[in-house]
């Protein structure tokens, strides 16, 4: 392996110009012209793209653009002592110390130690001195290479300045620890070569300072070692200074958490660690989400239902945002607008009314209302600004929700394969859309697209190609073979599963005097999978003859069933929340958090609020709803309540009929369902127990 730095990749007192991308462009010049690459180009836009996600310069003068690119094959260090200094984006001042870290894509761990070595080193003082003072390249090449190559040294040679050892995944620091206290970190950065490595130094110098012990796990890319669950389980806080999302977060759950970018430390590790020490004794601090069980738990050692449960929740815990921002958006619209922004129009045109108003509207030019042919010749009943901004909320929250099963399948897929996984993942989700197979082909889509890269990333492939395999190979051939299977071999069966369950449910609508069973049914529907293949085949059908029942008066039986889908609906997060601040021993931390957001998600008919708490504890969560949403379901239709609008929850009160009949329906099932969780967590042989802050 041709050595990381020569002579002829050192520049002293260079001036480059003002602008830090020119200093870029004028180091991979450099290694052009030291033989190390024949294309310049792409080094120089590989090294652009990655300062444009965060810049590199960091304090005391020190700035490192890096990437991993494919225009080398051995890992390159370029050295530039710039006069004068160059802004790169640190909070104290332009760089006068400039490394440009090459990294071949796909290049093993052995050439990244190197480059890792070299970044834990340039947080010392001592380190950054000599690169300073150094008066020749050779003096240069010999600091650093003391340091990335230290068995290269002559025997008897007293270390270089600022020498480092590198831990190949978790390390750990104490000078002497006085406090008895202890903390973990995690460090990440989104190339895993330089900031990750800094970050664990000065966490690590800053503990030894403050005689604290703690270990930290670099998830980088020359591997991590993952810190063991006993050194979890003794530390009294846990910081996460990444710029990437952590690896087996789960791990860490229930400690108080200080989070930062990869810098944070680098910037300030004396405060980071004076910080995380105050949170840990801080019982209202922030801690990392999930349960106590959940930080014994890790990829390696999880059971088989453990690792389904983990890879299914991931996928729910990245849809969630996308359904609260959707379903709050919606029902602002309605509030504002009326439900009529949601009909289409009389000739059968298929877009809704807020789309054309807000395509063809604006603040300047705010709708005229009466261009508006709406079904059933439907009038609006608010002004046309109140109608222009309800408009706009409502097409908001519906890209949102257009976004859930694409997230869902997208993040079941990363929870697999990580990064490869997702591309696959969200294209598997699109195609459950189109198919019409909803949540259930969702799931199947994306856990058939995570296994699949799964096993493309472990093929063994030439050197050349490893860096086509995350941007090109694993979510062609990912996507193609996944796309297959569920087009053509599970399309037509789940597409025939949901359409049963839609002519089941007709032919209960279809008879009066089954009224108040259908509600009971569609309760339970509702209830059962929270957002899944049967609660939307219970909201398609109750949606599907809301337009015909637009302009109907009385209690039209469309109308009757719109009410009790929503209400039913509503029933799990609200019951769920209260069943929290009823008996809060029986929930764990995040539960209880997670109860605080479903008051909201409940009141907003956000169903899938309750999917937490399910799939923690679905043998007596999900009975327990099941049975409040089915009386909620009865109720409703036996009170003749009637519901206008197809989304909303409270927010949509002014289209709701029998307000009283809808208030006693909501309340009773509520009632009921927190009764029966509370009563089934209560008989549990082992009860869960919120860990104690």
């Amino acid at each position: 392996m041709a050595d990381v730095i020569t002579t002829d990749l050192v520049r002293l007192d260079a001036a480059y110009g003002a602008d830090k991308l020119d200093v870029i462009r004028a180091l991979a010049q450099v290694v052009g012209d030291a033989g190390r690459t024949s294309d310049v180009e792409q080094l120089t836009a590989d090294a652009h793209a990655r300062e444009a996600t965060s810049p590199t310069g960091l304090k005391d003068g020190i700035a490192i653009p890096h990437c991993r690119t494919t225009a080398v094959s051995e890992p390159t260090l370029v050295f530039a002592r710039l006069s004068p200094p160059v802004d790169f984006g640190a909070k104290d001042g332009g760089a006068d110390i400039c490394f440009l870290i090459a990294a071949p894509e796909g290049g093993g761990n052995a050439h990244l130690q190197l480059l890792t070595k070299l970044a834990r080193s340039l947080v010392k003082p001592e380190f950054r001195a000599a690169l300073r003072e150094a008066s020749t390249p050779d003096e240069v090449v010999a600091t650093v290479m003391a340091v990335v190559e230290p068995e290269r040294q002559p025997a008897g040679a007293a270390p270089a300045a600022g020498a480092a050892s590198l831990d190949k995944g978790a390390s750990s620091a104490s000078g002497t620890p006085a406090t008895g206290r202890r903390l973990v970190a995690v460090t990440a950065c989104p190339t895993g070569i330089a900031h990750t490595y800094m970050a664990a130094e000065a966490l690590e110098a800053a503990a030894a300072k403050a005689g604290v012990t703690i270990d930290v796990e670099t998830q980088g890319s020359a591997g991590s070692t993952p810190l063991s669950p006993d050194t979890i389980a003794k530390a009294d806080a846990v910081i996460f200074a990444v710029d990437v999302g952590v690896r087996d977060r789960g791990r860490f759950a229930g400690k108080p958490l200080l989070s930062s970018g990869v810098k944070g430390p680098i910037d300030d590790g004396d405060g980071m660690i004076a910080k995380a020490l105050r949170l840990a004794d801080d019982p209202n601090a922030p801690r990392v989400e999930g349960s106590g069980s959940d930080a014994a738990e890790s990829k390696g050692s999880e059971s088989f239902g453990g690792s389904v449960r983990r890879v299914l929740m991931t996928g729910v815990s990245y849809m969630i945002p996308f359904v609260a921002a959707g379903g709050l958006l919606i029902a602002l619209g309605f509030l504002l607008a009326g439900y009529e922004i949601a009909l289409g129009y009389a000739d059968g045109r298929p877009s809704s009314v807020a789309q054309d108003i807000v395509l063809n509207s604006s603040f300047a030019n705010l709708p005229n209302l009466a261009d508006y042919e709406l079904a059933n010749n439907a009038a609006f009943t608010h002004g046309a600004l109140l109608t222009y901004v309800g408009a706009l909320l409502f097409v908001l929250g519906g890209a949102a929700f257009g976004f859930l099963v694409p997230a869902l399948a997208g993040y079941i897929a990363y929870a697999i394969a990580d990064r490869p996984g997702i591309a696959p993942g969200f294209v598997m989700g699109a195609v459950a859309g189109l198919t019409g197979t909803g949540f259930i082909g969702g799931i199947i889509g994306g856990v058939l697209a995570g296994l699949v890269a799964a096993w493309i990333s472990r093929w063994k492939v030439p050197a050349w190609a490893r860096g086509l395999m995350p941007v090109l190979v694993i979510p062609l051939l990912a996507t193609l073979i996944t796309g297959l299977i569920v087009i053509v071999v599970l399309g037509r069966p789940l597409t025939a599963l949901t359409g049963a369950l839609t002519d089941g449910l007709n032919s209960l609508g279809d008879n009066p005097g089954l009224a108040i069973l259908l509600g009971v049914v569609l309760g339970l529907m509702m209830a059962f999978d929270m957002g899944g293949p049967l609660n939307k085949t219970a909201y398609a059908f109750a949606t599907a003859g809301l337009g015909a029942a637009a302009t109907a008066t009385g209690d039209a039986p469309e109308l009757k069933v719109m009410a009790a889908v929503m209400l039913a609906g509503m029933v799990p997060p609200l019951a769920l929340a209260l069943a929290t601040v009823v008996r809060p021993k029986l929930f764990t931390v995040q539960e209880k958090e997670n109860g605080k957001a479903a008051w909201a998600m409940g009141a907003s008919f956000i169903t899938e609020g309750a999917i937490p708490f399910a799939a923690a504890d679905p043998l007596r969560v999900i009975p327990a709803i099941m049975l409040g949403s089915a009386v909620t379901g009865g109720l409703s239709q036996a009170l003749d309540v009637t519901l206008r609008a197809p989304h909303g929850g409270i927010f949509v009160l002014f289209a709701v009929g029998n307000i009283t009949g809808f208030i006693i329906a909501l309340v009773a099932g509520t009632l009921v369902a927190a009764a029966a969780v509370v009563g089934l967590k209560s008989m549990a042989s082992k009860p869960v127990v919120a860990p104690v802050a």
